[in-house]
Parts: structure tokens; C-alpha cells; sequence
């Protein structure tokens, strides 16, 4: 990274102190200024009101000058909340999450770490992939003034914590969530990432006619695999092709009676939508059942550490993919890659997103004089925003907060480590935007 000095960062709740996340994070911080700990002061006033889950940050009132700085001095820190997988199945996202972020905030801010005269200081927040624990994280941090938060990591907890911020006129940008219903929940509510109809777009690029086809949407139950399901019946089904679904427990580890089930059903395609650390144990189940060679077989590539768990089944499989290490081609992962590098580690396929969010949080307290007080403001700065970013160029859609982006089509070859990904296709933002949607709230 580029002079870090002032991306100042600590950690909260749940995460513990002394965890190796916690320490990169640190890494490069300095100590809080005597300015900053008279604010921090003030900011442990807010805090005793914390036992009252968010009644010193009702809605219209949460953060004060305190909290995001526009009265408390020319140089006093916008804060941020990341609340994301730190620990848990999704762990692994989160992590390319929070690397990219700190990649884009440095990007963003030119290396400066501030906007305007003032330092952007994120917390994290380690909601661990469950709902009730990431709303209890966003109390805290509503409690104490935040009044942008971002990460999400999975869909039910951007689902259960978008209201919670709207509710609160809090700025929210989900991350990696992809369930459709994050779109248009309410106008406090944004995306860094990709959403399910995006994906089912890009996998219905494989099929063209879908009239009489069968397709099979194998998938966790879960608001991930669910929302796979209604975007493959909302694409494919309105073409002609009859949908069914086969759908696991999240908790389930032996997937062979689901992959016999996929099988059984005989479909013309099976769309695979499969998040988490039984994905090894899915495909094994699929290989062992042969579903290859009786079907074709759609999913979305996942991080890298799974190419190798395709075997050579990998060669038959149509990737449809949101984003892998090289497939932009853009000066802009040209120089995500670099930070992420030069910190120890490799972008994957949810390190832009943190990246995105980061341009997304920074373009808005700019549009704002280095202020966080406003969320209206903060919200219409983003609203039809258009720019450059890893993957190419974003548009935050006006109406309903979608983020409209290209797509790729992908073949893996080769097996075990040699297993690589390339990109066969590039779909462009239009090609893969989800129909526009009213807002809720």
C-alpha cells in the first residue's frame, strides 16, 4: 500500500484483539491523536447508551459532529463500520473483502487514507455469518455515531441488517450478499458486489433456447440459494423452461442424497449456486454420481482455492463468473493487485467488492466536504454514479440501487494445482442487469 498512515483501525465486538486478521489490520496504524482521544472521550459518552441497543441513535439522530468530525476540528476522522465474516463458513470472503478494502480506500483516497483534511477510520466488526450477531454489532456502532456501515459477507445478514439501517438513516453498502432482495430494500441501502440475477443472466448466455428445457437449480437453502432459485425461474422460466430445485441444509456436510436427487431429475441443465467450505464435499458427491456425462452443468467459478476440487470434471463444466485474479484486465486491478500483493496476499474473487465499497464510501463523504453527517446527502451522492472500477465501469442504478456490471464467462483447465481459469466471454453490464425495481422503503 501507499502511505497507510492514516487508514486508522481497531477492532470491535466480537472480533478478538489479538487475532491474526486484527493484526493486519493494525498494521501500518498509528496511535490516536491527542485530538482524537479527546474525541474518543465524547465518543465513550455515546457508548454508555449502548444498553439501550440504539436509543441514543433513533432514527434521524444517529451520529453526531462527535462521530463523523464535521464539528470537531478540520482534521477530526470520518468513521466507518465493517461488518463482515471475520470468522465462520465464509470466512475466506470475508477476508478478500477486507483486503480490498483497505486496497480501494488507499486507491481512493491517493494514499492519503483522509478526505478533505479527514482521516477515514473503519472498525471491524466480525458478525461471523449470523444475522442476529451482525444486528447486534450494528446497534453498537449506530450506538456510537457510525452513520456508514458496510461488509455483509452473506445474504441473510445484509438482509436483516439493511432494515435495521434504514430504520436508522444509516448509510449501508453490502458487500458479497448476493441475494436479489438487497436491491431496492431501501434507499439507505447499496451494494459493492454482483447480485443472483446477474449470475442467472449470465448463466442463461450458455443455454439459448430454454423452451421444453429442464433446468435444476441445485442449492443450500439458504437466502443465497433461494434467491438462485427465483432469479432461475424469474430468467429461464419466463423463456419456456420448467424449474425445479433441489436444496440442501447449509448445515448439511454429506451432499451425496442431494447430488443423487440432481441426478434423478434428469434436467437438460443443472445450475449449481454453492457458497462455503462444502463445496469440496458437493463436488465430490457430483463427480461420484456422474452427473457430468448426463447433463450440463452450470455454476459460478468460486475463489481459487476450489479449482482444483473440480478434478477433470472441471473441463465439462460452463462457468459463468463474477470476478477471478486477471480477468479485468483494467488499470484499476492492476493496481488493487499490487496492494493486495504487497500485503502478503492475492486477490480473489470477492476483493473487489471490498475495493468497490471502499470507492463507494470515499466518493461519498467527498461529495460531502469530508462529512459523514448527512446520510441524505451521502445517499444522492451515490444515487446514478457512474465510474471506473476493478472489473471495468460500475453505475450505481438510480432507481433501485442495483450495480450494473460486466460478467464473464469462464473455462477452467487443467486439474489439481495446475487448474487454471480463463475468460472465454465478456458480458457486458446491460447484457446482465437485473430488471429494475421499486423501491420498498
Amino acid at each position: 500500500m501507499r502511505n497507510s498512515a492514516l487508514l486508522r483501525v481497531r477492532s470491535l465486538g466480537a472480533a478478538p484483539a489479538a487475532s491474526p486478521a486484527a493484526s493486519t489490520a493494525a498494521s501500518g496504524a498509528r496511535g490516536v491523536s491527542g485530538g482524537s482521544r479527546r474525541l474518543g472521550r465524547r465518543v465513550a459518552v455515546l457508548a454508555a447508551c449502548s444498553v439501550l441497543a440504539v436509543g441514543c441513535a433513533k432514527a434521524g439522530t444517529a451520529g453526531t459532529d462527535t462521530a463523523s468530525g464535521s464539528g470537531a476540528g478540520a482534521s477530526s476522522p470520518v468513521k466507518v463500520g465493517l461488518l463482515y465474516s471475520k470468522t465462520g463458513p465464509l470466512a475466506a470472503y470475508g477476508k478478500q473483502y477486507l483486503e480490498g478494502f483497505k486496497a480501494g480506500l488507499d486507491y481512493a483516497t491517493k494514499g492519503t487514507g483522509a478526505v478533505d483534511g479527514h482521516p477515514i477510520e473503519f472498525v471491524e466488526q466480525d458478525d461471523a455469518g449470523d444475522p442476529a450477531k451482525a444486528v447486534s454489532g450494528a446497534k453498537e456502532l449506530i450506538g456510537k455515531g457510525y452513520k456508514i456501515l458496510a461488509g455483509s459477507t452473506a445474504s441473510g445478514v445484509a438482509l436483516q441488517v439493511a432494515p435495521f439501517a434504514a430504520q436508522n438513516k444509516v448509510l449501508f453498502i453490502s458487500g458479497p450478499a448476493a441475494a436479489d432482495k438487497v436491491t431496492a430494500l431501501n434507499k439507505y441501502t447499496f451494494r459493492s458486489g454482483r447480485q443472483s440475477y446477474q449470475d442467472t443472466l449470465t448463466a442463461a448466455s450458455f443455454v439459448g433456447d430454454a423452451k421444453g428445457k429442464k433446468v435444476t437449480v441445485l442449492a443450500q437453502d439458504s437466502a443465497f440459494g433461494q434467491a438462485n432459485v427465483a432469479a432461475v425461474k424469474a430468467v429461464l422460466g419466463k423463456e419456456g423452461a420448467t424449474v425445479d430445485a433441489v436444496l440442501a441444509p447449509p448445515s448439511a456436510t454429506d451432499l451425496t442424497p442431494f447430488a443423487t436427487q440432481a441426478k434423478a431429475a434428469k434436467p437438460d441443465l443443472l445450475f449449481v449456486a454453492w457458497a462455503g467450505e462444502t463445496a469440496a464435499a458437493l463436488w465430490t458427491s457430483l463427480n461420484q454420481q456422474d452427473v457430468f456425462s448426463s447433463t450440463r452443468v452450470v455454476t459460478g467459478l468460486d475463489l481459487a482455492a476450489s479449482y482444483p476440487l473440480f478434478g477433470a470434471a472441471g473441463e465439462k463444466i460452463s462457468f459463468l463468473n463474477h470476478y477471478f485474479a486477471g480477468a479485468a484486465g483494467t488499470d484499476i486491478e492492476k493496481a488493487m493487485t499490487e496492494s493486495v500483493v504487497k500485503g502478503g496476499s492475492k486477490p480473489d474473487i470477492f476483493t473487489p467488492d471490498g475495493f468497490t465499497a471502499a470507492q463507494m464510501v470515499v466518493h461519498a463523504i467527498e461529495a460531502n466536504k469530508g462529512s459523514a453527517d448527512d446520510t441524505a446527502a451521502l445517499v444522492k451522492a451515490l444515487e446514478g454514479w457512474s465510474f471506473d472500477g476493478v472489473k471495468g465501469h460500475l453505475t450505481v442504478r438510480a432507481e433501485d440501487h442495483a450495480l450494473l456490471q460486466p460478467m464473464f464467462q469462464v473455462r477452467l483447465t487443467g486439474t489439481g494445482a495446475a487448474a487454471k481459469p480463463t475468460v472465454e466471454k465478456v458480458l457486458p453490464a446491460e447484457q446482465v442487469a437485473p430488471p429494475v425495481l421499486a423501491m420498498v422503503g
